[in-house]
């Protein structure tokens, strides 16, 4: 009689079993709500309680915030256009099921080709989409077609993460790639007054006509006198009463989610405070010599300045990595975005594109200050 072997077979799904092609699709679902057993087995590593996934799921914790008063926004401003008078429950359910479809379609494209790509490179799917998947509906406006963003989405990830080797190893913020790639390729869907609320036009009351703040504040002379006729006082600026993209428009529900961040130490509270001294600095100097009559804190709560500084320059994979350098490179942050919006009327919002310059530009922002620290520890040595 034949002696049993004691060597258990693989799993269904592990390797070597019979769909053990798809191991690293099984392995994604079976660890989505816990952390793997697996611990490294060579070389020197610091023991941590934070990992990827609990990283992540802070972030998305701290957005939410944001993005339930975007939903509510969208009903708000909706109501306002008609003249439906609706009540707080409805402005947030119809807020809710216009905005559902971009999640939907922003995590459907996004996970297919994370798991497509984790399976053709044999490799664990990692927990990075997960922001990616909750910020890209929150920084594009309401209306814009699904379609659409699903080529956006697919141009971020693609071009943007995987191309670059995935999770951890991207030069550019993939959700202001999105942005980006629907900025330049369909302009006329991501700016103007007519974009930022989801209803037939036709049904708007008279005089309506959804622009946002920013392009009152920045469209020739007078940008205060501009804001304050059109209703958009710093009050309102500052709570969100205002169209706009999705999750951008309210400062106070971007500084809950600022908090939970610092408090978690997730992000760098040197990047987001010198981001706002950049941003202050620079709009000082444009009222002190008469290029804009908007004071300076008014910066902070226009456009996207605020959910930029908290949620995209703070990307710890395209951010600055030495401490010197992170005051560096946020200073840049918010000193060119209100440069832009001073001198380049027709982009006003000047946020998304001086984050991607400045994520090509944080290795050598970092590389400059190591050099230096290492230059002067030669002089004194």
């Amino acid at each position: 009689m034949a002696e049993e072997s004691n060597v258990s077979k693989p799993g269904l799904f592990e390797k070597g079993g019979k769909l053990g092609f798809l191991h690293s699709t099984a392995d994604a679902f079976e660890t989505f709500l816990r952390v793997p057993g697996t611990v490294t087995r060579r070389g020197a590593h610091i023991r941590d309680a934070i990992d990827l996934k609990r990283v992540m799921i802070i972030v998305v914790l701290a957005l939410v915030p944001a993005a339930l008063f975007g939903m509510w926004n969208v009903g708000y401003q909706t109501s306002v256009a008609t003249g439906a008078g609706w009540g707080f429950l409805q402005m947030f359910w119809f807020g809710f099921l216009k905005v559902l479809p971009l999640y939907l379609v922003s995590y459907i494209v996004g996970l297919a080709i994370e798991f497509i790509s984790s399976q053709i490179r044999n490799e664990e799917v990692n927990e990075g989409y997960l922001v990616s998947g909750m910020l890209i509906p929150l920084i594009v406006p309401v209306d814009v077609p699904l379609w659409m963003l699903a080529l956006a989405v697919a141009f971020a990830v693609i071009i943007g993460k995987e191309l670059f080797g995935g999770t951890g190893m991207n030069i550019w913020n993939p959700a202001l790639l999105a942005r980006a790639f629907l900025f330049f390729s369909y302009p006329s869907k991501m700016s103007g007054s007519e974009v930022w609320i989801n209803l037939n036009r036709g049904t708007a009351v008279d005089g309506f006509t959804g622009a946002t703040p920013l392009s009152y504040a920045f469209d020739g002379a007078d940008g205060l006198s501009k804001l304050d006729g059109a209703g958009f006082d710093f009050w309102s600026l500052f709570a969100g009463f205002v169209p706009g993209s999705v999750g951008e428009t309210s400062v106070i529900a971007i500084l809950i989610g600022a908090v939970i961040l610092l408090w978690t130490g997730v992000a760098s509270w040197k990047i987001m405070l010198s981001s706002v001294a950049g941003g202050l600095l620079v709009g000082w100097l444009g009222t002190a010599f008469g290029v804009t009559d908007i004071p300076a804190y008014y910066q902070l709560v226009l456009g996207g300045f605020a959910f930029g500084t908290v949620f995209m320059a703070t990307d710890p994979v395209t951010s600055a990595q030495t401490e010197t350098g992170k005051w560096i490179y946020g200073f840049l942050v918010g000193a060119l975005t209100v440069t832009v919006r001073l001198f380049n009327p027709g982009y006003a919002e000047g946020m998304m594109l001086t984050i991607l310059m400045m994520n090509t530009l944080a290795p050598l922002i970092d590389h400059c200050v190591v050099s230096r620290a290492v230059s002067k520890r030669a002089k004194r040595v």
